[in-house]
């Protein structure tokens, strides 16, 4: 089975780039929806989660208490380096046994911070989307409702691939 890596920055067309694999039939591991599926199902991982950040973490249903996450993870540099450590191994185990179920040639991992998660490993090639920074900044904001300034503090908080194995250009 070959493993292919999606990554690219915000708003540069990775989950385009996935439903048009996904129509091909070729089965895609989102990890991010899985890492926040983890964060509330996995109970090691959730456990991890209240001892670095506490109990507010999570709401009385069990769900992520996104904001205060977001707010912890912001106010100190270190927090986040913090979580990832804990969230990426998990996201790693999970990817593999995803992998084991799978019956197909080809699957993708689509990750914005593949490399930066240490999960390059994971995958046989790495395609990275690209597109111009203006059609980036539009499509964020108009996906999440966020301002121009907003979304390049997201984009300056982001690295570039480093050596992909195949440049996808999403104009």
């Amino acid at each position: 089975m070959k493993r292919i890596g999606i990554t690219g920055g915000i708003g540069s067309g990775k989950s385009f780039v996935c439903r048009q694999m996904e129509a091909r039939g070729v089965p895609v591991y989102d990890c991010d929806r899985e890492a926040r599926r983890l964060q509330e199902q996995d109970a090691d991982l959730k456990a991890a989660v209240i001892a670095l950040a506490g109990d507010e973490a999570y709401l009385p249903d069990g769900r992520l208490n996104r904001p205060r996450l977001a707010a912890w993870l912001f106010s100190d540099e270190d927090h986040l380096r913090a979580l990832n450590a804990v969230v990426h191994p998990a996201v790693r185990r999970d990817f593999e046994a995803w992998c084991g179920r799978q019956n197909a040639d080809e699957v993708v991992m689509e990750s914005a911070i593949l490399e930066e998660a240490g999960m390059r490993d994971c995958v046989d090639e790495l395609w990275e989307v690209r597109a111009p920074l203006e059609t980036r900044i539009r499509r964020v904001m108009e996906r999440d409702g966020c301002t121009r300034e907003q979304v390049l503090q997201r984009i300056s908080r982001q690295k570039p691939c480093s050596h992909p194995d195949r440049i996808i250009d999403n104009p």
